[in-house]
């Protein structure tokens, strides 16, 4: 992989491709300003060379640094490769420097697929994973909003969390995740739940729902929900069935 220094104008790196964080720690920030500013550019950036300009590789946070200053020209390391080669180095920065979160990850590996830029076979190579896990991370993405701003937060595993994910009655599943969040609950409890949702929907439904593929196979569970009103989890044989509409299950919920 042939590359080479060059002093380059600012202006000519466009960024946004390879943006893969949903957030930054302004202090941590702050702080590579200052030192930017008070010693200078240690670490040079890594950029690619494009029609009429130059792709931003790897560096976003010190590329930041710069326009923070003002600088208008920066020392770059640009390196002759393809799209692909760009999104693997980059890839690597990220996550030798600070592992991105699930979601950002998944984000950023669906982001890549769907530009093009790299093939499920070319992205489990650089992740040393199956094209599986591949696809999997990217199927995350259509997750519930809540459950991924759950995820992100560090809030709940992702393998607790993706047993939520499959529900599709709102109001329970942010009831769910909410004590599962509370409880510290584990992939084992959010299955049991699941498989408890699944047991009242009505049979044809519920025997041909596609079975989760995630993690190693379990044991059989016995069904647990938890109780409206303290929260705590029980087997579904220990709960009594009240019979209410939804619009007052709602209500009840919100108190």
């Amino acid at each position: 992989m042939a590359e080479k220094q060059e002093k380059i104008l600012v202006d000519k790196i466009m960024v946004g491709e390879h943006e893969q964080r949903v957030e930054d720690d302004p202090e941590q920030f702050a702080e590579l300003v200052n030192s930017i500013g008070a010693i200078g550019l240690i670490n040079p950036i890594v950029v690619a060379e494009t029609e009429g300009g130059f792709k931003l590789v790897a560096g976003h946070r010190r590329l930041a640094a710069i326009k923070k200053l003002g600088y208008s020209h920066v020392f770059c390391t640009v390196r002759d490769m393809n799209d692909a080669e760009a999104s693997e180095v980059t890839f690597a920065e990220n996550f030798c420097r600070r592992p991105l979160t699930p979601i950002e990850q998944a984000a950023a590996i669906k982001d890549c697929y769907e530009k093009g830029i790299m093939t499920l076979s070319q992205m489990a190579k650089a992740f040393h994973r199956s094209e599986n896990w591949c696809a999997a991370q990217m199927d995350m993405c259509n997750w519930p909003e809540d459950v991924l701003f759950a995820i992100h937060d560090n809030l709940i595993s992702v393998s607790a969390a993706h047993n939520l994910a499959v529900i599709d009655d709102d109001v329970y599943r942010r009831f769910l995740l909410q004590s599962a969040v509370d409880g510290g609950s584990t992939a084992r409890t959010t299955a049991a739940w699941l498989q408890a949702w699944r047991s009242q929907k009505p049979a044809e439904e519920a025997i041909t729902a596609e079975p989760v593929e995630f993690g190693h196979p379990q044991a059989p569970l016995i069904p647990q929900m938890p109780c409206l009103s303290c929260g705590q989890v029980h087997r579904m044989d220990q709960l009594s069935h009240v019979p209410m509409c939804q619009d007052c299950i709602n209500v009840i919920r919100n108190v």
